[in-house]
């Protein structure tokens, strides 16, 4: 599969997942969110959605987006309620947005970015990591992504590899994409994030046999569930509480175990404040505009 074919099938598939509930109203909610790991997505999310849906008392829907931007758009003109984000668009648009929930991921609401490399091509075999990129093709996830994008262009800097230097680079517009374009030799290393990467190992994706990691980054606040910056309302805020009490019941549990976490909690500011200072860093290095 050529590059092209693999970026269109990608693209198409995150179009395809969307959950498509006609005709909101004032008793609805919706949450927009980039494609999820899950190979049953589609019926995962209409789970989620009728145990939301129960606990606030509301109907509450998801709509899949292939990007951050795209998510970060139909949030902020009222086309969805909340939306699940990546830490880095979160520090970007702070001013607007506030925190509806933190994932927790084995116990804490921390996660790591990952570098993998592909197991298959030997000239990859030399890459220990950031340094040894030069002259390879790596792939990224989201330009709005800290670790399928921002973390690489941190580490790159302090490898001293400019991005000029690498052979190719890509979005794969998921973190699983980037997974499988480095399983199938579209690109000889990727930037992803470390729950992703964990989360397909649990799950036996094939992609993730044929890569494995060579570097892990310290850890980051996790991608977060968020509103836009406004009075709450009683909605929103019922839907944050059968957030934060998914880890209480039964059903609960068992659709966090499908997600491969552990609960739900409110969150902070603070947790996201080394990706502020790398996103300041990249910026001052006049890679981020």
């Amino acid at each position: 599969m050529n590059r092209r074919r693999y970026l269109a099938a990608g693209a198409c598939g995150a179009a395809a997942t969307a959950v498509s509930l006609p005709g909101w109203g004032a008793d609805r909610l919706r949450i927009g969110l980039t494609p999820v790991i899950l190979a049953d997505q589609v019926a995962f999310l209409s789970r989620w959605s009728q145990y939301l849906s129960a606990r606030v008392g509301a109907e509450v829907g998801f709509v899949a987006r292939e990007s951050y931007q795209s998510v970060l758009d139909l949030l902020f003109s009222d086309q969805v309620d909340a939306a699940w984000i990546c830490g880095y668009p979160y520090i970007r648009f702070e001013a607007d947005l506030s925190l509806l929930a933190v994932p927790l991921y084995m116990g804490q609401p921390l996660y790591q970015a990952y570098l993998i490399r592909s197991k298959a091509f030997s000239p990859a075999s030399s890459i220990k990591g950031w340094g040894d990129l030069r002259q390879r093709v790596l792939a990224y996830s989201d330009p709005l992504s800290n670790s399928g994008w921002l973390v690489a262009q941190a580490q790159l800097a302090k490898a001293g590899v400019k991005p000029r230097e690498l052979k190719r680079a890509f979005f794969a517009h998921s973190h699983r994409n980037v997974a499988e374009a480095v399983a199938a030799g579209l690109a000889q290393a990727g930037s992803i994030d470390g729950y992703v990467w964990e989360t397909m190992r649990s799950q036996k994706m094939p992609a993730i046999e044929k890569t494995e990691v060579v570097w892990k980054s310290d850890a980051f606040g996790f991608p977060p569930l968020v509103t836009r910056r406004r009075p709450p309302s009683a909605s929103t805020e019922s839907l944050r509480q059968a957030l934060l009490g998914m880890a209480d019941d039964k059903v609960g549990q068992d659709l966090l175990a499908s997600l491969n976490l552990s609960g739900f909690t409110a969150g902070t500011h603070t947790l996201f404040e080394s990706i502020r200072r790398q996103a300041l860093m990249v910026s001052g290095s006049g890679v981020v505009g």
